[in-house]
């Protein structure tokens, strides 16, 4: 999956087979059965294109981070202890980004009618 994300188009498999070849030693077959296998599972959509497919994902890798998230919480007995111990295993950059996504999901700041009142509507 993650070389089908990291293009976020399209792909066949020798595209995939000669990515990962400039790492390891592996076969067409191989990656052919694993493209495959995640086009059974639904993590993968494809459409033919002469005698091969070209292989597409069907959500982002962080929709895909954010699903594993969510079933992952929803299986504790205790969620909120559960947050408890994920946040206390997160780095700093982790909890600035946590933040950051928390006040996207808030919005902006609603205006506080009171203070159009006390400060005479300035």
């Amino acid at each position: 999956m993650t070389r089908v994300w990291k293009w976020n188009r399209p792909v066949t498999v020798r595209e995939v087979l000669e990515d990962l070849q400039q790492e390891r030693s592996i076969a067409y077959t191989t990656v052919m059965t694993v493209l495959d296998n995640l086009h059974q599972k639904g993590w993968v959509r494809r459409e033919a294109e002469g005698r091969a497919y070209r292989y597409e994902a069907v959500s982002t890798r962080a929709a895909y981070a954010a699903a594993l998230m969510n079933d992952a919480w929803s299986q504790s007995d205790n969620p909120a202890a559960a947050l408890v111990a994920f946040f206390g295993m997160m780095s700093e950059e982790q909890r600035l980004a946590l933040r950051d996504a928390v006040r996207m999901v808030q919005g902006p700041p609603a205006e506080n009618p009171d203070s159009a009142t006390r400060d005479g509507g300035r």
